[in-house]
């Protein structure tokens, strides 16, 4: 795997993670909403850090259908997974929220988790490169 795919996989967890905290801190400034007012709720759009938070998330999406273009699910899900990781970190020392040991604990299995997984190939010999036929049209299906 080449480093503009490792890149494009750390963007995946970091895009996401940053704008899923970017979120959280605009809610807690704008405050709560009832599933039942949702035009309140897209107001909160015009919430500086939920603005921000939609750009990073959009940024996560491109990154995520970039990998997913070359390599198979089953290998870019899991690299997300280190998401967790940022996201406890972010909200540890910039939300200042608390993270009991317990949730410490679960990251760090995710993570090994993840480990395991990311040894294996990044696609499969059914996806092919390049152009060619994928395997729904061998098997006469058209995507």
């Amino acid at each position: 795997m080449t480093a503009g795919k490792y890149f494009v996989l750390l963007g995946v967890a970091a895009f996401g993670a940053i704008g899923d905290t970017l979120l959280a801190r605009g809610m807690k400034s704008f405050g709560a909403v009832a599933p039942s007012q949702i035009f309140h709720l897209l107001s909160a759009v015009l919430n500086p850090w939920v603005f921000l938070g939609i750009f990073f998330l959009l940024a996560f999406m491109s990154a995520y259908l970039s990998a997913l273009s070359w390599a198979d699910l089953t290998y870019v899900l899991p690299a997300t997974a280190f998401g967790y990781v940022f996201i406890a970190v972010i909200a540890r020392f910039l939300l200042h929220e608390h993270i009991s040991p317990v949730r410490w604990l679960g990251i760090v299995l995710i993570t090994a988790g993840v480990g395991f997984v990311a040894g294996g190939p990044e696609s499969s010999s059914t996806k092919k490169t390049g152009g060619t036929e994928s395997a729904l049209s061998t098997a006469g299906t058209r995507p």
